[in-house]
């Protein structure tokens, strides 16, 4: 049986608050933390900066833009503090990549699975140590219906509940569902590869169930989903697959490894002095998400899942 999903917990900057982080991994196996990106931009001098973002650093060095720069730094110093509070480790050992499409993922610590994402000044960081997981924020007012995305993001099955539902629930049903839509995603790994209108979500008070386009039940068992509403304004989905790892109750590096793996595996970008310094590369996964300002790989893209514009009056 899926666990459930707690609420997402709030980490106001780098000094946490992180108990509660890890006092919900424990209760359910994942975690949503929340922050917003003034209290997450660095106040350190750029050396230390660029010790923590690790192979991250040449990405934010190329960005021109101060909004994007902020952005930039800011999530991603987000992502290595929870990683590190989950591993319990320090943040400039937690060495990020990205796969094709653009996730993250901490190197050689396999025993978690993160998320990433942010809109305007929230950012959602998820964490899960059952399997696989995807999370999504957006704000709770953001118009989405009738701008044509019903046409290009949901199922026939869920058109007809929006029409059924009425015009008053209809925004924030929809808010709702493309949220849910973004997390199954991203946790699935698919990205703009797997079109919106090939599954959808029967939404049933605070439960949403993953069903066909015509609404059948589909074998979703291993997956829990969860909406809730973050800081006032905001709206954050989660889709969790328990993969069979919930057993896995410490998820500390020092557990798992020696201390001279560790080094090895977790030092990479991190630059420390007198330990081995990797450059594998990370690509420009950014570029295949379409971000709008061309930066991030983990913020959706102006254009909808079959490259069409999905939100008539702004991006996603």
């Amino acid at each position: 049986m899926a666990a459930a999903i707690g609420r997402p917990v709030p980490a106001l900057g780098p000094g946490g608050p992180w108990d509660p982080v890890g006092s919900a991994l424990a209760a359910t196996g994942s975690v949503l933390v929340y922050g917003t990106m003034p209290g997450w931009l660095p106040r350190s001098d750029q050396d230390v900066v660029r010790r923590l973002l690790g192979r991250d650093w040449e990405r934010y060095e190329s960005l021109d833009r101060p909004r994007m720069r902020d952005r930039f730094v800011a999530s991603r110093l987000f992502l290595r503090y929870t990683a590190a509070a989950v591993l319990d480790t320090t943040p400039d050992l937690v060495d990020l990549s990205y796969q094709p499409g653009g996730r993250p993922y901490v190197r050689g610590c396999d025993q978690i699975d993160v998320s990433l994402s942010h809109t305007e000044e929230m950012m959602v960081v998820a964490v899960t140590r059952r399997g696989r997981i995807g999370v999504d924020v957006e704000r709770a007012d953001r118009r989405i219906a009738r701008t044509g995305s019903e046409l290009q993001a949901c199922t026939p099955y869920e058109k007809e509940r929006l029409d059924a539902g009425g015009e008053a629930a209809r925004n924030s049903s929809m808010v709702r569902l493309w949220t849910l839509k973004e997390a199954y995603t991203k946790a699935c790994g698919q990205g703009l590869r797997f079109r919106f209108t090939e599954f959808g979500f029967d939404l049933d008070g605070a439960a949403a169930r993953l069903v066909r386009p015509d609404g059948s039940p589909a074998a979703a068992g291993d997956w829990t989903f969860g909406t809730f509403a973050v800081g006032e304004r905001y709206v954050v989905s989660a889709a969790v697959q328990d993969t069979g790892f919930g057993g896995l109750a410490d998820v500390s590096v020092m557990t798992m490894f020696d201390e001279g793996l560790l080094d090895t595996l977790l030092a990479g970008a991190a630059g420390r002095p007198g330990r081995p310094r990797h450059r594998t590369p990370s690509g420009d996964p950014a570029g295949l998400l379409g971000d709008p300002d061309g930066v991030d790989p983990v913020a959706r893209a102006e254009l909808g899942h079959d490259g069409g514009e999905v939100v008539a009056d702004g991006p996603l």
